[in-house]
C-alpha cells in the first residue's frame, strides 16, 4: 500500500505493547481488540513465499514485516471483485474503515488514488490516533488482481512504505481470494513481531468481512451492508 519515502525522524518509538485496534489495511484494517489472539505463525513466515503478483507487481521482497492470507468465498467472482474495488463503499461493510474517498473519477485503474482513514489505539508509547492513508493503484486486472501502495500517517504512528497485493481466482464453489502485504519504516521495524501481528490480524479480519458481505450479496443481490 505505501509511499517510497522513508521516515527521517530519529527518535520515533516502536509500537511496544500495542493492543491493536480494528484498523487497517490496511492492511491496518480491523485490528481493534484482536491481538488477544495470535496471528498464525505459518502465515507470517510463509508470506514471502506466496509471491503474489498483479501484472508483474508484487510486495517488497526486502521488507521485514510481511503477511499473507487467503480465504474461499462462496460468491461469483464479479461480485467479490466489485466489492473489493469499490473503495468508497468500504465503510459500509468494514467497520474499521472510517472514511474512503476516490481522488479521481472513472473506473478504478492503475494510477487511481484514494484517501481513507482508520483508527489506531493508544499504546504505552503512542496516543490514540486516526491513520490517514493515501493509496495509489499500481496494477489492476479486472476480476483477477489489484495492487496498491501508499503511506499511513497518524499522530505518533507512521508506516513509510507498504505494498498490498490481492488476487482473485475461480475455484470449485466460489472464489479464492489471496492477499499479501509488506510494511517498511523505522518506527514499525523497531518492533517487527508486534507490527507483523497487527498486520496479520488486520488482513484476516478484512478477508472475513469481505466473505460475509460477498456471500450475503450472492444470496440476495438486494442485500445492503449493516452500518
Amino acid at each position: 500500500m505505501f509511499s517510497d519515502a522513508r521516515s527521517t525522524t530519529p527518535a520515533q518509538r516502536p509500537w511496544t505493547g500495542v493492543r491493536a485496534a480494528a484498523a487497517l489495511t490496511i492492511s491496518l484494517a480491523a485490528v481493534a481488540g484482536l491481538l488477544t489472539t495470535g496471528v498464525p505463525a505459518a502465515n507470517a513466515a510463509q508470506a514471502g513465499g506466496h509471491g503474489l503478483r498483479c501484472r508483474g507487481e508484487g510486495v517488497d521482497p526486502a521488507a521485514r514485516i510481511r503477511y499473507g492470507a487467503d480465504i474461499v468465498i462462496k460468491a461469483p467472482l464479479r461480485t467479490v471483485f466489485a466489492l473489493q474495488t469499490d473503495v468508497e463503499r468500504w465503510p459500509a461493510w468494514q467497520a474499521p474503515v472510517l472514511s474512503a474517498k476516490r481522488l479521481d473519477s472513472g473506473p478504478l485503474r492503475a494510477g487511481s488514488r484514494f484517501h481513507w482513514t482508520t483508527p489506531a489505539p493508544a499504546t504505552a508509547t503512542t496516543p490514540a490516533t486516526t491513520l490517514h492513508i493515501t493509496s495509489t493503484v499500481r496494477r489492476l486486472q479486472r476480476d483477477a488482481c489489484i495492487a496498491w501502495s501508499g503511506p499511513a500517517v497518524g499522530k505518533g504512528v507512521r508506516i513509510d512504505q507498504g505494498v498490498h497485493v490481492w488476487t482473485f481466482t475461480k475455484v470449485k464453489g466460489g472464489v479464492r481470494v489471496r492477499t499479501e502485504e509488506t510494511w517498511t519504516g523505522d518506527q514499525v521495524e523497531a518492533d517487527v513481531p508486534t507490527a507483523t501481528k497487527i498486520l496479520g490480524m488486520g488482513l484476516e479480519a478484512w478477508l472475513r468481512d469481505l466473505k460475509t458481505i460477498a456471500e450475503a450479496r450472492a444470496a440476495d443481490p438486494h442485500t445492503t451492508p449493516a452500518t
